[in-house]
């Protein structure tokens, strides 16, 4: 049974930057990407949020180029996916592909989260031109546009919000006659001039061309069927944490968010930790998933430090 001092599980912004990190402090780290080598930041185009890029950055190179450092340092990076783990003690014990087993002296989850989609083959066919799952990442290509966005929490009052201040009109399409968003965030939305809110309303079909979205069908409770134009068309019906497989041996949220301790990416079992978006319902974003794989990375090394 291969033996590691540091396994990280995820290829996504955290779990790279963990491995940079965790090379140069030399824990000799192997990396298994899971089922999506780069993350959720590669089903988008061009990243213009990622400081150090004033022209912005295509997200699969920016994420190619974290993994090669990773790789320069001497992070071990292979294709597979962890499908059992047991953490009951240390080493801890993580099966790949059902096949390899691996015991790890530390483990660092970075297995991401993943956007709720409406499951719509037209919604897969235009994700990544014009259909997407990320205001902030995306919201900058349609200054000026007329966009729709899907849901009525407050995840979604907030990307429309975010909306408004870049494009012309904002759609929202909400299934009940009601918000689920806080009250504050609902005068937030009712005060703002250019987002209306299309009530009762469910999609039935992304509508495009070859250029992408143009424009999406609805349907009414009452059987009203409609299209709306748009260039833009934003989901925001939530996220699903990657943590399924850790929830019997980790504390989790309510929503499946693994828990993290204070100021540090320590998870409910000593040598456990977590980073990127699996422990983050907030902030989602490709920057701030990076910062907590270096915490990560560096509370792994502070922890065989202290337990060697």
């Amino acid at each position: 049974m291969a033996k590691v001092r540091c396994l990280i599980l995820g290829g996504g912004p955290a779990g790279y930057t963990a491995a940079i990190y965790a090379s140069r402090a030399g824990l000799e780290p192997v990396l298994y990407e899971g089922m999506e080598p780069g993350g959720q930041l590669t089903t988008t185009t061009v990243v213009e949020n990622f400081p150090g890029f004033p022209g912005g950055i295509d997200a699969n190179s920016l994420m190619d180029g974290m993994r090669k450092q990773a790789g320069s340092f001497g992070a071990s990076i292979r294709r597979g996916t962890a499908t059992s783990v047991d953490l009951s003690e240390r080493p801890f014990k993580v099966t790949i592909d059902g096949k390899e087993t691996l015991e790890a002296e530390t483990l660092i989850v970075a297995t991401g989260a993943t956007a709720k989609y409406l499951g719509l083959p037209s919604e897969e066919k235009f994700r990544g031109l014009g259909v997407s799952a990320c205001a902030t990442c995306d919201g900058f290509f349609y200054r000026g546009k007329d966009v729709a966005v899907v849901g009525g929490g407050d995840t979604a009052c907030e990307e429309a919000l975010y909306l408004a201040g870049l494009c012309r009109k904002v759609y929202m399409i909400v299934r009940r006659d009601v918000f689920r968003a806080s009250k504050a965030m609902q005068e937030k939305v009712f005060g703002a001039s250019n987002i209306e809110v299309l009530w009762k309303c469910q999609t039935r079909e992304v509508l495009g061309d070859d250029s992408g979205v143009t424009g999406v069908r609805l349907v009414r409770e009452s059987g009203e069927v409609f299209d709306i134009p748009v260039d833009g068309f934003f989901l925001a019906i939530g996220h699903h944490p990657n943590s399924d497989l850790f929830a019997p041996w980790l504390e989790t949220d309510e929503k499946g968010y693994i828990v993290t301790s204070g100021k540090t990416q320590e998870t409910s079992v000593p040598g456990v930790f977590a980073a990127g978006d699996v422990q983050d319902p907030v902030y989602r974003q490709a920057i701030t998933a990076a910062a907590t794989g270096c915490r990560a990375a560096r509370d792994a090394e502070r922890f065989l430090l202290e337990n060697d």
